[in-house]
């Protein structure tokens, strides 16, 4: 059952009349595309296109296939269309319909015949190995123009995607090795250009036609063509999708629209392809830009200058002291030295034990007068020490 919603005579006469003024329900102006939103998903390889309320989402995978016989040299490019019952109330599950085959040629035209992807470079081993990369389109709501949402969804997706690098080796030479991502850095697509549909709707006699018809827009329309061109003005593919005969002259300047509007779409995929690149990098790296300063930066400064000036108060410190030590008289430290070797003398010479012990019961006055000279007369053998004076009284 078709549930597709079909306008009453008076929604018809008004979108009609307001056409023919150069305005349109959403207030646009006839040859004006709607908001382009693009997004891309984590992994490489997925975008999704927002159209205004058209919603597309891309996402293209790749495996290791046996090239055709006639282009063994060649690897292949497929796309597939999926169209929800949740997008529109028209769509089906199951098989595919008309207008989800027509949508997956017009794309697969586009890109393909106009050699935009590179082919020869998805060549592993010639007539064996080969790359063969699939591109699947799931409508996520249908506001109109699907073929062009469709279409960026596809090229976005295209340009971030990655395949395996993968090497040719054993003793045959014929043995194919897939490395991982982890292993090796996955390899881009050679893309050559950028086809971009250009979809115009025709009303009345031909005569009135716009740019990106709405989903109302379609409905009433009486004719539909689709211009696939690139940003050098080379003219890709053109799709025209039954109704009323256009003449060529309305053809041509369909054409020269659709040149100004693919160069303004192209830029719009490269720079956010450029910006997801370039994000995706900086998460790879992880590294933190040289011009961002650390937060304890002045913290860690102050901790310096406090630590350089405990160190040089320490060095001056330690010079003085080695200062002081150099500046003191000899005589100190002989002395030190002949009270440390006395006690060490007594106790290994019983007989000078003996005289120092007789020494002691002395008075004051002798013990004041025995100078360090008679202590080590003292300390000598018998034989060799100097008698004593006797003192008079």
């Amino acid at each position: 059952m078709d549930q597709r919603w079909r306008p009453t005579v008076n929604e018809r006469d008004f979108i009609e009349r307001a056409l023919q003024s150069d305005l349109r329900v959403d207030g646009r102006r006839p040859f004006d595309f709607r908001r382009l939103k693009i997004l891309f998903g984590r992994e490489d390889g997925s975008a999704e296109v927002q159209l205004g309320d058209t919603r597309v989402m891309g996402y293209v995978t790749s495996q290791l296939v046996q090239p055709y016989k006639d282009r063994p040299n060649e690897g292949t490019l497929a796309i597939f269309t999926e169209f929800s019952p949740m997008a529109d109330p028209a769509f089906e599950p199951g098989r595919p319909g008309e207008s989800a085959i027509e949508l997956g040629r017009v794309i697969d035209r586009g890109l393909r015949e106009s050699r935009a992807i590179d082919t020869e470079s998805l060549c592993v081993v010639a007539g064996k190995h080969v790359w063969s990369v699939r591109v699947d389109l799931h409508i996520l709501d249908n506001g109109g123009n699907l073929i062009d949402a469709a279409n960026i969804a596809a090229l976005a997706a295209l340009s971030t995607f990655r395949r395996p690098e993968c090497t040719v080796g054993g003793e045959d030479g014929q043995q194919v090795t897939v490395h991982d991502p982890e292993v090796r850095d996955p390899l881009p697509l050679t893309i050559h250009h950028l086809p971009i549909a250009v979809t115009f709707a025709y009303f009345g006699e031909g005569n009135i036609m716009v740019i990106d018809p709405t989903y109302k827009e379609e409905a009433v329309m009486g004719g539909r063509m689709t211009a696939t061109i690139n940003s050098n003005g080379d003219v890709c593919a053109i799709q025209k999708a039954g109704g009323e005969g256009v003449m060529s002259s309305v053809i041509m300047q369909c054409l020269r629209i659709a040149s100004v509007k693919a160069a303004d779409i192209t830029s719009k995929i490269k720079n956010e392809v450029n910006s997801y690149t370039s994000a995706k990098a900086l998460q790879k790296v992880k590294r933190l830009p040289a011009s961002v300063p650390k937060k304890d930066s002045i913290h860690a400064a102050a901790m310096k200058e406090c630590t350089d000036g405990a160190l040089e108060m320490q060095s001056a410190k330690a010079s003085s002291d080695v200062q002081k030590i150099i500046k003191e008289p000899p005589s100190v430290v002989k002395d030190n030295k002949q009270e440390d070797v006395e006690p060490m003398l007594t106790e290994c010479n019983p007989e000078v034990k003996s005289e120092s012990m007789l020494s002691a019961g002395e008075s004051n006055e002798t013990q004041e007068t025995i100078s360090p000279k008679s202590l080590r007369d003292a300390v000598k053998p018998k034989h060799k020490r100097k008698k004593k004076q006797p003192i008079k009284s």
